[in-house]
């Protein structure tokens, strides 16, 4: 292996941007410094919802930051405190300390050290392959649901309430119960930021519209003194950096209690933090690595842990703020990084005028880029079923969480593959005129069967889901016969892998079919299902003579013992 794969494989982000390509550096300029704009005040509210102090969101900033931009699969992912895990720390910490804001900082560290351990286990045992469940469907529509999750948490923002209700149709229906006592410039600074960043989109889809929407709604608020008339700013914000320390000495039921929190924190952030990777990576073209992002994850909260920090996932909202101005690799979160650490030792008075109106219409412009409708209609074209689980996912997200929606869409997703493998397609084969070889007789008109013989293929593992159903399809199939069947020959083509539930059906079904005068046939068996047949017994109750490599070869054995005519030539 060259060196060069060697550290794509431990540390795939920073192999992408030592081979960093020019054309980059402008977008993921932008990126970075608009992401910056944005998670500062985001970050900060992220600790207050987590019960720590607001400068303790900006110190769990720095160190995911940096250690993704080294480590993650994935060239867009924004990483850091979000609000899911915060709520989660505050549920599990809180109930441990009596009121004590140094031992709960303590614990919370903690916390996100046993999360990174956690995650750290779980990729040393290979567990991202749980990430192939989410199939095409639920990444579909876990984004729009997470858009409308994000519009949501916004309202309140851009209409100057505060409003009560955490689910999206509950902060509509109370939006609506309150329209008199929307703060007027608040929403017309909101709207026109929504507006300028759709217009800046349409007509210079290059331009960095939500930086320089940042800009100009600072610029508004100055001029205007709108923070004098009730319209909401961030105000300023604390300084300092962060420094190691050790975790706190706890008890035994103490570690127990966090270390079952920590369980569940690192399934719903490896949950949000790979379903967010792989929605951008199927809208970018590129692939992730689900291992590597569970590496990732435990390391950033390891490095939390270590540096006065709290557990922490992925942000939607962020990355797609990344998306839309065109982020493409991890530079963008080096250059987040940079700008936060300047704000924290110089810049922390150029963003207190930053209007949070204007940071929920950079959220809502994020998210309305996240909706992909055509995408929901060309899952309807394809096929219904995988509409139906996009828009199952869509609604359980809204009306759960998120970890509930994806659990229940992933749930029907195996049930919808399975119900495939149970009643999979199978087919008789036969001629078709004027076509070489042997075809579906179902797919070509005027094809018919061999006389005497049935061809018969099943697509799909043989197993105990499906061998009752197999054995059915068989007999219907010689049934429908207009003539009598001399053989039956399975094509086992398709057929990988056996059980001992399938091998039993078998031996049954060839048991009945010999005492009706039928003989048994396989044809294009592969060698390890072979082994298979030959471990159940099979191959010596059946005949090694009845084992056929090709299809030809088959039909010629069967013309030669039952005097059957030649075929006709195509």
């Amino acid at each position: 292996m060259e060196p060069r794969q060697g550290l794509a494989v431990v540390l795939p982000g920073l192999a992408r941007l030592l081979g960093y390509e020019r054309s980059w550096l402008r977008p993921d300029l932008l990126a970075g410094l608009t992401v910056a704009a944005y998670l500062v005040p985001q970050c900060m509210a992220y600790a207050e919802v987590a019960g720590l102090a607001p400068v303790a969101g900006l110190w769990a900033i720095l160190p995911p930051l940096l250690l993704y931009a080294l480590l993650g699969s994935s060239p867009q992912l924004s990483v850091g405190p979000e609000s899911t895990t915060a709520v989660m720390t505050a549920a599990a910490v809180g109930p441990l300390v009596a009121g004590d804001p140094l031992i709960y900082a303590g614990f919370s560290s903690l916390l996100a050290l046993l999360v990174g351990l956690v995650c750290c286990a779980g990729a040393w045992a290979r567990l991202g392959f749980l990430a192939d469940l989410l199939s095409r469907p639920i990444l579909v529509g876990y984004l729009g649901g997470v858009a409308l999750i994000m519009i949501g948490g916004q309202l309140g923002r851009v209409s100057g309430l505060k409003l009560q209700a955490a689910a999206l149709p509950g902060q509509l229906l109370e939006l609506l119960g309150r329209l008199g006592e929307i703060h007027r410039p608040t929403l017309l600074l909101a709207v026109g930021v929504l507006v300028f960043l759709l217009l800046v989109q349409r007509r210079f889809p290059r331009a960095p519209g939500p930086l320089l929407a940042v800009l100009l709604a600072m610029a508004v608020v100055a001029v205007g003194h709108l923070d004098q008339q009730g319209v909401a700013v961030i105000g300023a914000i604390p300084a300092g950096l962060p420094h190691p320390s050790l975790p706190p000495a706890v008890s035994g039921t103490q570690l127990r209690t966090l270390l079952t929190a920590a369980v569940g924190i690192a399934l719903v952030g490896y949950s949000d933090n790979v379903l967010t990777a792989r929605a951008f990576a199927a809208r970018g073209g590129y692939r992730i690595d689900a291992n590597q992002e569970l590496l990732a994850l435990g390391t950033i909260n390891l490095g939390n842990g270590l540096m006065q920090g709290f557990p922490v996932s992925s942000s939607g909202s962020r990355t797609a703020i990344g998306d839309s101005l065109g982020s493409r690799s991890q530079l963008f979160s080096l250059v987040a990084l940079a700008m936060v650490l300047a704000v924290l030792l110089w810049l922390r008075p150029v963003l207190a005028l930053f209007p949070t109106a204007a940071l929920g219409a950079i959220v809502i412009y994020a998210a309305l880029r996240l909706i992909d409708i055509p995408e929901f209609l060309r899952l309807q074209r394809f096929r219904p079923s995988e509409f139906r689980l996009a828009l199952i996912t869509l609604v359980g997200v809204l009306l759960t969480d998120l970890l509930t929606g994806v659990a229940l869409a992933v749930g029907l997703s195996v049930i919808d593959l399975f119900a495939r493998l149970v009643r999979p397609h199978d087919a008789v084969m036969g001629i078709v005129p004027r076509l070489a070889g042997l075809h579906d007789v179902r797919d070509w008109e005027g094809a018919r069967t061999i006389p005497g013989l049935v061809l018969f293929r099943f697509d799909a593992p043989l197993c105990f889901a499906n061998a009752e159903h197999f054995r059915q399809r068989v007999l219907e199939t010689i049934a429908a016969e207009s003539q009598p069947v001399a053989w039956f020959v399975l094509n086992a083509e398709a057929i990988v892998e056996i059980d001992i539930t399938a091998a039993d059906v078998l031996e049954e079904l060839q048991r009945e079919l010999t005492a009706r005068g039928i003989t048994f046939a396989l044809v294009r068996v592969k060698q390890d299902l072979h082994a298979q047949l030959e471990r159940a017994g099979l191959v010596e109750r059946i005949g090694p003579r009845l084992f056929f490599p090709t299809l030809p070869t088959a039909i010629a054995a069967f013309q030669a013992r039952t005097g059957g005519a030649p075929l006709p030539s195509p």
